[in-house]
Formats: structure tokens, C-alpha cells, sequence
């Protein structure tokens, strides 16, 4: 799933690349994906884009005033081209959700791989009119997230860090790979509970999300869209390579497996070398 490093650098591609650019058309193949109707996303067509934004997860084109927000889920991408197909593309083909064309004959496609369809694209004048947007929690990378904004965040919380780092109204942007990148630079075991936080762990968790998520902005920048996915899966340290070695410490990278997702940690770097129990696994050996 794109998280918040790769959104940000979608973000500053388009401002690079879309920004100055009228909407010739916006061809909708996927028709599951667009969530709202008024206006109508024809509305968009001669407009200018003057300005993109990013919300979280969520990537927000300003059209004259009129927005379209993007929010890729686990599965979609925003694929550039520099000449795009005049002819309009059969619905319900292949994994393209979304073709928006512009003056030029540049654009992009939005696509989803997989069955889950969950891309969403909005048509708003307001992005707060967009509930994902409206309930999002500070921006890890803004200036008003502080480590006092944190402390509040965790207090008296008995849940578990893992699932808060990733829950979309407590902190904006964090996502499955970053939560497990963040707590492996912090030396937190993901089933810590953040109640249980002392003032130096919140300090040493702040610091952790500020640094995983800024170098992961830095290493994306000037990085080409199509290029993105990649960058993202060379630059993590544990997520995604269970089996293979810990790079702080020589460990076994571990895995616990749940229902539709998965985290892999360090035990040496994060829970004092013991492994966690796979829920998964001991559900299936009852």
C-alpha cells in the first residue's frame, strides 16, 4: 500500500509535471471507483490544476477550486505518461480504474492490481467534505505534530502500538510497512502498549517516525512515479524480508501473520530476543 513517503513523493511529481495543465477529459473505466457525483467529474474538464496537496494518505489535485482527491488503498498506483491513448478505454478491462487526460496529451492512469477494489477517487469542493479526509489525525510531518502531540496521542491508550501507528485518526499517513520501519528504528516490540510509554519512550518513538518517514521522503524525491514502488521496497530495513538478516544486528528477521496483513520485527533489536507468538499459527494448531 502506498503510505505517506510515497504519496508525498506522487504529490511533488504532479506539482512538477500536471501543475499549469488544463484537463482535456477524465475517462472512467472503473466505475466502482469514483464515490461521488456532484459535482460531476466532467465538471473537471478545460480546468486548470493549480496546486496538489496531500492529506495523509490521500492525494489532492485543486482543479480551479474544484477537487479531485485519490486515495490509491492497498493495491492502486498512479502511472505517468508522457502520450496517453485518444481513444477512450472499454470499462471493466484490466486493472485501470481511471485515465485523466490532459492538454497536452500528457496524463496518468489510476490502477488497482487484484480483486479487492478499493480505489477511490472524489469530486469535492471542499476535501473535508471527504470522510477519510475530515477524520484524519496529525500529520507526522507537520510542524503541529510535536512529541507533546504524541504523548497526548498514547495516553492511557491500552492498545497496542502497532495497530495505533496505524490507525488513520490517531496519526496521518502510517501504514502497515512504515508502522513496522518506525518501531524497529525505535527498538519497540509492535505489541507494546502505549499506555505503558514513559516519557523517554514516547521521546525515542517521536524521533523514530520523524527520521523513518523523512529519509524515506528524501530518498523518493526526484524519483519518477514509475519508479517509486521499487525505491520504497529497497529502502526498508524489516518489513517485507522475514527470514532474512536483521541490518542492525545480524538477527533473524520474524513474521506474525494475521487474517489480511502481516509485521515482521527483530527480536534481538525489539523484543529483548524473544519471538512473538503467531496468532495465526497457534490458531491453527488448537
Amino acid at each position: 500500500m502506498p503510505e505517506l513517503p510515497e504519496v508525498e513523493s506522487l504529490a511533488a511529481f504532479l506539482r512538477e509535471h500536471a501543475v499549469g495543465r488544463a484537463i482535456a477529459r477524465i475517462d472512467v473505466a472503473a466505475i466502482s471507483s469514483l464515490k461521488t457525483y456532484d459535482p460531476p467529474i466532467t465538471a473537471l474538464n478545460g480546468l486548470t490544476i493549480t496546486g496538489v496537496a496531500r492529506y495523509g494518505k490521500f492525494l489532492d489535485l485543486d482543479v480551479d477550486g474544484i477537487h479531485l482527491l485519490i486515495h490509491l488503498s492497498r493495491a492502486g498506483w498512479l502511472r505517468w505518461k508522457d502520450a496517453l491513448p485518444p481513444a477512450p478505454p472499454r470499462p471493466g478491462k484490466g486493472p485501470l480504474a481511471v485515465r485523466v487526460h490532459l492538454d497536452d496529451g500528457s496524463g496518468f492512469d489510476l490502477t488497482e492490481a487484484g480483486t479487492q477494489k478499493r480505489l477511490a477517487v472524489y469530486v469535492v469542493r471542499d476535501p473535508a467534505e471527504v470522510p477519510g479526509v475530515r477524520s484524519l489525525g496529525p500529520d507526522p510531518l507537520g510542524a503541529d505534530f510535536t512529541v507533546e502531540t504524541l504523548r497526548g496521542i498514547l495516553d492511557g491508550r491500552r492498545t497496542q502500538i502497532k495497530g495505533l501507528l496505524r490507525d488513520q485518526s490517531v496519526i496521518a499517513g502510517i501504514g502497515n510497512a512504515y508502522s513496522d520501519e518506525v518501531l524497529h528504528v525505535a527498538r519497540m516490540s509492535p505489541f507494546k502498549l502505549a499506555a505503558s510509554f514513559t516519557d523517554e519512550d514516547v521521546t525515542t518513538l517521536y524521533d523514530a517516525i520523524v527520521r523513518t518517514l523523512g529519509e524515506a521522503v528524501e530518498r523518493s524525491r526526484g524519483v519518477a512515479a514509475k519508479d517509486l514502488k521499487g525505491e520504497k521496497k529497497e529502502g526498508l530495513r524489516v518489513h517485507g524480508r522475514a527470514g532474512q538478516k536483521c541490518p542492525v544486528c545480524g538477527d533473524t528477521i520474524k513474521e506474525v501473520s494475521f487474517a489480511d496483513s502481516a509485521l515482521q520485527y527483530c527480536p534481538t533489536c525489539q523484543t529483548g530476543g524473544k519471538p512473538l507468538a503467531d496468532r495465526r499459527m497457534s490458531r491453527l494448531l488448537k
